[in-house]
């Protein structure tokens, strides 16, 4: 019960956080990404405010080996950039370039998106079902070294 109660209140922080930044406002964000045209920086606050929590977090986790809920951390991930990190960026920030959104904001904006937000969310779904598929045949592709 204590892990439900956990995950909702950091889920409403983070839903809210992204409706107040304009995270979900896909004109704002497509003006962030739009650096060789009419190049909109506020949202590097946004950017620059999560990193100071999450490399607070990060420092945390280096000192601890189970959560608040006592459930075992999983190990930091990899820090090394291969070809399907790079793969899978340009694909994330193509995405978020061509809509405006990426799944946390899309998921923030369920209640009041409209249409075309429930087709970015069943292409996401779609993506997150072929994604390990897709990983498999990578995999083979392109063996790791």
């Amino acid at each position: 019960m204590l892990k439900l109660i956990i995950a909702f209140i950091a889920g409403g922080f983070f839903g809210s956080g992204l409706f107040v930044s304009g995270m979900t406002d896909t004109t704002k964000v497509q003006g962030w990404l739009d650096v060789f045209g009419a190049w909109d920086p506020t949202l590097a606050f946004v950017m620059v405010g999560a990193m100071i929590p999450m490399a607070i977090a990060w420092l945390i986790r280096k000192q601890r080996t189970t959560s608040l809920t006592g459930e075992a951390l999983p190990p930091p991930p990899s820090t090394e950039i291969d070809g399907k990190l790079i793969l899978g960026s340009v694909m994330f920030g193509m995405g978020w370039g061509l809509v405006g959104l990426c799944p946390g904001p899309s998921i923030a904006s369920l209640s009041y998106g409209g249409p075309s937000l429930y087709v970015f969310l069943a292409a996401m779904m779609g993506g997150m079902l072929i994604a390990p598929f897709a990983r498999a045949h990578l995999d083979r592709v392109v063996p790791a070294e």
